[in-house]
């Protein structure tokens, strides 16, 4: 057995770790789809001064928290649906006026709040208790399930807002739910990676999904493979690197995006190159040219030498290999 699962502490922060990581990227998927990806910001900033009044009235800083975080993402939304102002200003209004308040609430705390509060900042896993645990588990089922419940709903709200509302959907409704969600991943997650990082966690995976996705629902699985492995992974790394472990699951979560768009990058390229080599064709297919054909959906391939051309523009492409003789021919 690792020498780091011996130990009570990083059982706990393991277990925090892949609850976040499962959960933050099913939210974080509809909000990259809105174009609302800075949004976990806006509500990690609103957090901190629900952090700092707890810290303030001695009571549970999480608790506070959520009640700051969940008031803010209904009145953000409300503020959006009624379009009074656009949502950039209204999240701009929550950065704003939730780092104020937690700036100055905390600096009448009293000389021992500055260490608590930077605990929430950057994230403090390795100080996760058992009921924290426990509580991250319950608010982490929560999320997936109304999530995963929700999905093809909110999936149509997200890809066209309009027409789901003309076809009888409860737009708003659905909206203030996913903004609800939002900031209960941002409170689950904020001892994990901390306030100033969160929105990472929910959006850097899905932008690396959706690279190698090819549906929505190939897209949303690989964002949660991606970051139960950036969170995971990044706690382990952070026990042995000696490093901040908010840090390292943010930059582990953003070194699988790079290599993903370098990859993707690559095969782009191949593919590019392998298309320009049909140019190179010399031989006109047509009626009475020899070769076998092959009805393709709304055109013609041609069986040369084991390979089904078609003609596309003033070039000729290969669309795949033909192993045995053709199927329909016509």
């Amino acid at each position: 057995m690792p020498e780091l699962l011996s130990y009570d502490f990083m059982q706990r922060a393991l277990i925090a770790a892949f609850l976040v990581g499962l959960a933050a990227p099913m939210v974080g998927i509809f909000l990259v789809q809105r174009r609302l990806s800075l949004i976990g910001d806006g509500l990690g900033h609103v957090s901190l001064a629900g952090v700092a009044v707890g810290v303030f009235t001695g009571n549970q800083p999480v608790g506070t928290a959520l009640i700051f975080a969940v008031a803010a993402a209904v009145l953000i939304e409300l503020v959006r649906a009624r379009g009074r102002t656009s949502g950039d200003v209204a999240l701009a209004v929550m950065f704003y006026g939730g780092i104020a308040l937690g700036v100055v609430l905390i600096s009448r705390a009293g000389s021992g709040a500055p260490a608590n509060l930077d605990s929430y900042l950057f994230g403090a896993i390795t100080t996760t208790s058992s009921t924290d645990v426990w509580v991250f588990a319950a608010l982490a089922a929560v999320i997936v399930t109304t999530t995963w419940v929700l999905r093809p709903r909110l999936f149509a709200v997200a890809n066209d807002e309009e027409y789901a509302r003309a076809t009888g959907m409860r737009v708003t409704a659905l909206n203030i739910t996913l903004a609800v969600l939002t900031a209960v991943t941002v409170v689950v997650s904020m001892r994990v990676v901390g306030l100033l990082l969160i929105s990472a966690l929910m959006i850097v995976p899905n932008a690396a999904a959706q690279l190698l996705g090819g549906s929505f629902r190939s897209a949303l699985r690989l964002a949660v493979l991606i970051g139960v492995v950036s969170s995971v992974g990044g706690v382990w790394t952070s026990y042995y690197a000696d490093t901040p472990s908010g840090g390292t699951i943010v930059l582990l979560t953003i070194a699988i995006f790079l290599v993903a768009t370098i990859g993707t990058g690559v095969v782009a390229r191949a593919r590019a190159r392998s298309h320009e080599g049909k140019d190179e064709h010399q031989h006109e297919h047509g009626t009475g040219c020899g070769h076998p054909t092959i009805r393709h959906g709304d055109h013609v391939d041609y069986l040369h030498d084991g390979e089904r051309h078609a003609a596309h523009a003033d070039h000729w492409d290969e669309h795949h290999v033909v192993p045995a003789g053709p199927k329909e021919e016509r």
